[in-house]
């Protein structure tokens, strides 16, 4: 799927995990505990077909702080990944934040640049994977997610599928009830306004 002419910029959605693909349960590091929210795959499928890029970046300070490690993230990503295939959806990068202003280690940082709102993940992805920001959207369920996008010159939606969900952020360019209903309405919308 890479672009063979590198001068050319992709597309991409940048997608928050916990609450906005799966469901939140606090600190999830095991995959009995993992469940998709209803339509989201349908909804990383949708930008598949459009030959969009999905690119995941979460937070995940439970490593940081020592509740779990980089293998049980990786299990439970792996859990994702063949969860969304079963129903043709594919995620193509996986990018996680494990560092925490209460960090143990080399993982304690007050405000490091990859932790969401920051925009380390993101602009790291945008490089590696030569994405044009302004025709990219960020969607999650908190408003770090929203913050995020735009300091990376995303476009940005905020989804009240998660634990953030009640709170929303003035600053995001669209709010919807989940991942599909985001999708749904960016797709919908006329590719040269939105996109």
């Amino acid at each position: 799927m890479s672009n063979p002419d590198s001068s050319l910029k992709d597309i991409a959605f940048f997608l928050d995990r916990d609450g906005t693909i799966n469901k939140d349960v606090g600190y999830l590091h095991q995959i009995e505990h993992f469940e998709l929210i209803p339509g989201s795959a349908r909804a990383i499928k949708l930008l598949n077909d459009q030959r969009f890029r999905v690119i995941l970046v979460t937070n995940q300070s439970g490593i940081g702080v020592g509740l779990y490690t980089f293998d049980d993230l990786k299990k439970v990503n792996d859990e994702m990944t063949r969860q969304l295939a079963l129903q043709g959806a594919h995620i193509d990068a996986f990018y996680a934040s494990p560092f925490h202003p209460e960090g143990r280690g080399e993982f304690q940082h007050p405000n490091h640049p990859d932790r969401k709102p920051n925009p380390g993940m993101l602009l790291r992805a945008i490089e590696e994977w030569h994405i044009d920001p302004r025709a990219s959207w960020m969607i999650g369920d908190r408003s770090v997610d929203v913050q995020a996008g735009r300091r990376a010159g995303t476009k940005t939606c905020q989804v009240r599928s998660g634990i953030g969900g009640p709170t929303m952020d003035p600053d995001a360019d669209l709010v919807a009830d989940d991942l599909l209903e985001a999708v749904q309405l960016i797709l919908n919308s006329s590719l040269e306004s939105t996109l």
